[in-house]
């Protein structure tokens, strides 16, 4: 088994790997574009990137060998999740072992903002002594509004709690309140009571743009935003216009509708002209005690699957989980148009070469199935070449201990 980590992924991924079995790794410590990436990904079969490496239909159709993909980060938007369904590839993520990283970032920012550090640390540079605290205030007793109360939101309920900050949130789905935080029936009724607004929800058709001029205008004068989530959910020209009249008194953001491809580019953007704004390089996720839970999380997903067919979690093909193979046996996986009579047509083709099927499992999601199938017996060497040319089948491996 050989795998490919590009964009310096974490060593706890090594970790994962050898838990598992033996895995050949060669490593990249920068984003590999397509034509490098096109060339290096003969022979690989598990492939790492974070999130600048762009995995295209393109890139799929060259890397014949490629089994699964692992987004060491949150996102997969980088992937055609679709073009790898369609060969069989499966994709992992690591949607929440960087939760606290960025919920402890999202609170420091809160109270970067109230105490006016931004503008007080600029002027400071400029030597400039602003020793003065009108406009600065604590953040305990001020009301934090939380759009989106998924596993950061809610985290960060529970640190504002403790920093006696009163939380209230919106959610698309009902969801248990901690601490002290109160529930409210729609992103509007945030905006109109918070002193502090922050985002924590997925770019998606219905949140992309969901903070624009009419929300801004919504939130009480001299409120703060702060957006660590996606850079496609906030009108950035919209939260310069709010803090050029003076209704935003300040806002925090680390992710942007365009983002550097590196170092070396320029960044850009209108709010550089204001003191009282905190703009941090899409680092939300970025310490190290994050990078190494991302690591050995995304690992541990790929590993298993390599070795045992596991895919629970995988983002685009089903999710299943058939446990440790058993001495003796060797397992079949195969990944499958989802159709009437595959796994009768799977199985005949197994008991007809004298197989037993101690244990199978199978799920479907949409258009594709996933089977497993222990099996006992001497397995022929023509098993996988046979369940390959079944109608219906898109890739098909056999594991064994």
């Amino acid at each position: 088994m050989k795998a490919l980590l590009v964009e310096n992924i974490h060593p706890e991924a090594d970790t994962a790997f050898a838990r598992n079995g033996a895995v050949e790794i060669e490593r990249i410590d920068h984003a590999v574009e397509t034509g490098e990436l096109i060339g290096r990904l003969k022979g690989v079969h598990l492939l790492g990137i974070r999130s600048r490496t762009r995995i295209t239909r393109e890139v799929l159709d060259a890397a014949p060998d490629l089994i699964a993909i692992g987004c060491f980060c949150i996102g997969t938007n980088q992937v055609d999740l679709e073009a790898a369904a369609e060969k069989g590839v499966y994709v992992f993520n690591a949607p929440f072992a960087n939760t606290r990283s960025v919920a402890e970032l999202t609170l420091a920012s809160a109270v970067m903002l109230m105490r006016g550090i931004p503008a007080k640390s600029n002027a400071i540079r400029r030597g400039e002594w602003h020793k003065s605290a009108k406009g600065a205030h604590e953040v305990r007793g001020k009301k934090l509004g939380i759009i989106g109360y998924g596993n950061i939101g809610s985290q960060l309920s529970v640190l504002a709690s403790g920093h006696g900050m009163h939380v209230y949130f919106y959610d698309v789905e009902p969801k248990l309140a901690h601490g002290n935080a109160r529930p409210m029936n729609s992103v509007e009724d945030v905006l109109d009571i918070a002193d502090v607004v922050t985002l924590h929800v997925p770019s998606t058709p219905q949140t992309r743009g969901m903070i624009g001029a009419e929300q801004l205008r919504r939130m009480k004068k001299g409120s703060f935003l702060i957006n660590q989530a996606r850079g496609d959910l906030v009108d950035i020209d919209a939260i310069a216009a709010a803090m050029r009249s003076g209704h935003i008194a300040g806002a925090a953001v680390d992710v942007f509708p365009k983002e550097p491809a590196s170092k070396d580019e320029l960044f850009e953007s209108p709010l550089l002209a204001f003191e009282n704004v905190l703009l941090t390089p899409h680092i939300g996720g970025s310490t190290e005690e994050a990078q190494a839970a991302i690591g050995l999380d995304a690992g541990i997903k790929l590993a298993r699957y390599a070795f045992e067919g596991g895919s629970a979690k995988a983002v685009n093909l089903p999710e299943l989980e058939p446990g440790l193979l058993a001495e003796g046996r060797t397992r079949l996986v195969s990944i499958h148009r989802n159709q009437p009579g595959y796994l009768s047509r799977l199985n005949e083709a197994a008991s007809a070469m004298g197989l037993n099927i101690a244990s199978q499992y199978l799920n479907t999601a949409g258009a594709y199935g996933y089977a497993t199938a222990d099996l006992e017996g001497d397995v022929p060497g023509d098993l996988l070449e046979k369940i390959e040319a079944m109608d219906g089948t898109i890739r098909a491996r056999i594991l064994t201990r």
